[in-house]
């Protein structure tokens, strides 16, 4: 998982995504990951099957919403599975190649929730996680197909924020308190990963740590 994180205006989503008519060495670090991924795949053996799949939400008050619905608007759930914490309906889309990812950023980019501040004319006002997940199915020594599961969280954290700077009210405020409330649970959480010593990790203190549960603790990097 890689965190983007920062004040509004920092430079976040800039970070992450690049200018949208950039050059290859203005490219953010989506663009640069996805290239990445499948130049990996293509050094790999023939032998070995890779499945790569694209998915991207958001976090908007509280709410989680799949940014490449055709509701792009409506309220996804969280559920509990056997493998972990999931988000139920969410969308995946089967990629075989960079520009195919391209376009799946592209699209859900285009529905992000942002609005205008006093210190961002183009804030997001959403957490925002594209998630690229990768099964490999290589043949073991006993002749079987064995699978394998790797997923990469891109985090674009919506920006840390004081209400006499931004000039927030109204909607705004809202959207303001419920980031400044989930960030907070992220630091909270963390801080007791690194501590290693508390007996309860506060993951579902927000929707963003209950989310990142599987990524921020277990066999993660």
């Amino acid at each position: 998982t890689i965190f983007a994180y920062g004040q509004t205006g920092a430079g976040k989503s800039h970070t992450m995504t690049g200018p949208a008519n950039g050059g290859p060495e203005q490219q953010g670090l989506l663009p640069r990951s996805f290239s990445h991924v499948f130049t990996q795949i293509d050094t790999m053996s023939q032998s070995t099957k890779y499945l790569v799949r694209g998915s991207y939400l958001e976090i908007y008050n509280e709410e989680i919403r799949d940014l490449l619905s055709k509701n792009p608007k409506e309220r996804c759930d969280l559920k509990d599975g056997a493998n972990g914490v999931y988000v139920k309906d969410l969308q995946a889309f089967v990629v075989k190649s960079v520009e195919d990812m391209n376009q799946v950023l592209e699209k859900g980019l285009a529905n992000r929730s942002v609005a205008s501040t006093n210190m961002n004319e183009g804030s997001s006002r959403s957490h925002s996680i594209f998630m690229i997940t990768v099964e490999q199915c290589a043949l073991g020594a006993d002749g079987e197909g064995h699978i394998r599961v790797g997923k990469l969280n891109m985090v674009d954290l919506a920006g840390s924020e004081r209400q006499s700077k931004t000039g927030a009210t109204g909607e705004r405020l809202k959207e303001a308190t419920k980031i400044n409330l989930s960030l907070s649970a992220l630091g909270n959480v963390i801080s007791a990963l690194v501590d290693g010593k508390s007996s309860h990790v506060p993951y579902r203190d927000s929707k963003l740590t209950r989310l990142l549960q599987d990524s921020l603790g277990g066999n993660t990097k």
